[in-house]
């Protein structure tokens, strides 16, 4: 009789012990996180290359950035070439300090005869080459 209890108990520890290793482990309620991003911000001279993409004012971005008053993009809605650089003014920018006015999203201007309708006859005075993600290119421009 107290072998048949030995293997009762013996065979019972298994099955318990088994049952734990088997069951399914809690599930754990992570929070998610859920980044998206839509349609470039319509600004007049463009936008800054990191969130939230605010529109960066008159002088930000250098010529090169614009192909007939049309911006090229920046951050990630930048589809150029890969090697681009372009000119920026980085005293316009608020990672450098910069608190000045900026344009609304949506606001407009028009491109007449190669310059902006509302800023003709200011010049641009670029510091920095970034890509259109906003890397700084280090070094001489390629």
């Amino acid at each position: 009789m107290r072998t048949r209890f030995l293997r009762f108990s013996s065979i019972l520890a298994v099955v318990v012990a088994a049952a734990f290793l088997l069951a399914p482990a809690p599930s754990a309620h992570a929070a998610q996180i859920s980044v998206q991003i839509g349609p470039a911000p319509i600004c007049p001279y463009g936008y800054y290359a990191y969130p939230p993409y605010d529109c960066a004012p008159y002088g930000y971005y250098g010529p090169e950035w614009f192909s007939g008053g049309i911006f090229i993009g920046a951050g990630p809605w930048y589809h150029g070439r890969p090697d681009f650089y372009g000119h920026v003014d980085r005293h316009l920018d608020p990672h450098y300090g910069y608190h000045g006015p900026y344009p609304h999203r949506g606001e407009q201007d028009h491109w007449d005869h190669g310059h902006w309708a509302n800023h003709p006859h200011e010049e641009f005075h670029g510091s920095d080459l970034r890509d259109g993600h906003g890397n700084e290119q280090h070094g001489h421009p390629r």
